[in-house]
């Protein structure tokens, strides 16, 4: 039977600029722009970064608001799932204070960061439990299979409430100038994923067939410039949106498809709006 597959784009990251890519997409204008190109190539979820003045990182709960209203005005229904990232810059309160600002449908967190290395749970606890009351999606992200059980031993404890079951495993995150490989999944397929709506992303040119290997044990994709700006031939890309579509064609050949923002929204649990 076939599989639905749910496929997230992320098309500019924290740190990328146009230094490093003329088509990377830093104003909201522009980023909206790709998201509608990727979620043409079967991407169901945007993950979204916004940028200041000086397209550097920021955590500003206006912006997302704009790119969000954007992105709605193009199309109503498409999932958007805005970033909480530290990159070094922001707190646990400044990170917890921006999405109360915004209640997205959908936000990631990165599980390290909000606990302050696994250091302050309460604080963790009660952002979770906000989560919950406001139905905000949260995608937990973990570095390593430690992080991982880290998190299933907080879900255990009920620092993260059972209800949150969607994690993402960032591959090759302590490898040699960021180059990722399937071997990376490995340690983390052997923790208990039962449950679980787990997705992958990879950094550099082998982040197809990471996807790939986690698409194939059972799990969904992160694919886009803010990991990756190559093609599996080594060929640079012209875009995400030409990272989505390449991943869509190798879908095809193991009986798998895109799931629409429709169906992903049923996979995992999101709230309308």
């Amino acid at each position: 039977m076939t599989r639905d597959v749910v496929i997230m784009a992320a098309p500019n990251g924290a740190r990328k600029t146009k230094l490093d890519h003329a088509a990377l997409p830093v104003s909201v204008e522009d980023t909206a722009s790709e998201a509608a190109r990727c979620y043409a190539a079967g991407a169901s979820v945007l993950h979204a970064h916004v940028r200041g003045e000086n397209d550097e990182h920021v955590l500003d709960a206006g912006l997302y608001r704009e790119l969000i209203a954007e992105m709605t005005r193009r199309g109503r229904g498409r999932l958007i799932q805005v970033t909480s990232a530290a990159v070094g810059i922001y707190t646990p309160e400044e990170q917890v204070a921006c999405l109360q600002a915004v209640v997205p449908q959908m936000a990631s967190m990165c599980l390290r960061e909000i606990s302050s290395n696994f250091e302050q749970a309460e604080i963790a606890r009660e952002f979770f439990e906000w989560c919950d009351e406001r139905e905000v999606h949260i995608q937990h992200i973990v570095f390593s299979a430690e992080e991982l059980q880290h998190f299933l031993d907080y879900r255990e404890r009920g620092i993260i409430p059972a209800g949150h079951r969607c994690v993402l495993f960032v591959l090759g995150r302590y490898n040699v100038n960021f180059q990722s490989n399937p071997a990376d999944l490995e340690p983390f397929l052997q923790h208990d994923l039962d449950g679980l709506d787990w997705f992958t992303c990879a950094f550099g040119s082998q982040e197809q067939a990471c996807v790939m290997a986690a698409i194939n044990a059972g799990g969904h994709a992160r694919v886009g410039f803010e990991n990756n700006l190559y093609l599996p031939n080594g060929e640079m890309a012209a875009s995400t949106s030409t990272l989505v579509s390449s991943l869509v064609d190798t879908l095809q050949a193991v009986d798998c498809r895109p799931a629409d923002s429709t169906r992903a929204r049923h996979l995992l649990d999101i709230r309308s709006v």
